[in-house]
């Protein structure tokens, strides 16, 4: 009996599995028209990882859970580990890497202030949904920012932090 998981292909490396039906798939990343040859069940998050080299979204479930993967489509908060890149033709997607220049986008700035991040594994995804929040509801209440967030997981458990700091930004009208 052999040790290890049998992972999908489609998964880590997109030239295991030559025979795969590839298409072309184009469409805004980051405020940049991208055009790029993928397999059409390929995920969102290894083509940006493995084709784009866009590294700041993160892998760690597969199943859409714990929001580590966590990018906008169209200004909406998706998780890229499930959504396959044929879903994403001609429409916009934004990462952590294009959220702003400098990583200066005002939740980034106060997570780095209140230090939010221990590990900082999740930390992309954590702000995205938080920038996702903010852009439907500038004002939310505690409870709000709870809830919108519960879906976002944090292995070292800050989310007090997560919380102050979101609210920081609320409370500064930065968002």
């Amino acid at each position: 009996m052999s040790g290890g998981f049998n992972l999908s292909p489609y998964f880590f490396n997109f030239n295991r599995d030559q025979s795969r039906l590839t298409m072309k798939i184009e469409f805004i990343l980051n405020g940049e028209k991208v055009a790029i040859e993928a397999p059409e069940d390929a995920m969102l998050l290894w083509t940006l990882r493995e084709r784009l080299n866009l590294t700041g979204t993160k892998y760690s479930c597969g199943i859409s859970v714990c929001g580590a993967c966590t990018v906008h489509l169209d200004g909406n908060a998706i998780r890229s580990c499930t959504t396959p890149v044929s879903a994403i033709v001609g429409r916009e997607v934004t990462t952590i890497e294009g959220l702003s220049k400098n990583n200066e986008h005002p939740l980034q700035l106060a997570f780095q202030e209140e230090q939010v991040p221990q590990c900082g594994y999740c930390q992309s995804g954590q702000i995205m949904q938080a920038a996702s929040l903010l852009k439907e509801n500038p004002t939310p209440t505690d409870e709000q920012i709870i809830q919108y967030m519960d879906g976002n997981l944090c292995r070292c458990g800050t989310y007090t932090r997560i919380l102050k700091a979101i609210k920081k930004v609320v409370r500064e009208g930065q968002s």
